[in-house]
């Protein structure tokens, strides 16, 4: 499983992520992502790919989870 990260250094509040994914991340008063602690379900994957691809700062990741 996958979980979903954000860079809050490098994120500056666009909220184009929660636009793209509101499954998994809500913005906040200011823009910035609220993102659901737990891992991504595969059918929710791509999503959460296009939102990091769209990110204009560059600042989510998907990372893998060991176990």
């Amino acid at each position: 499983m996958k979980r979903l990260q954000i860079d809050p250094i490098a994120c500056d509040g666009h909220g184009l992520c929660a636009e793209l994914f509101p499954e998994w991340i809500e913005a906040d008063d200011w823009g910035y992502p609220i993102i659901n602690p737990g891992p991504v379900p595969p059918g929710l994957e791509m999503h959460a790919r296009r939102a990091i691809k769209e990110c204009p700062k560059v600042a989510l990741r998907l990372v893998s989870e060991r176990g």
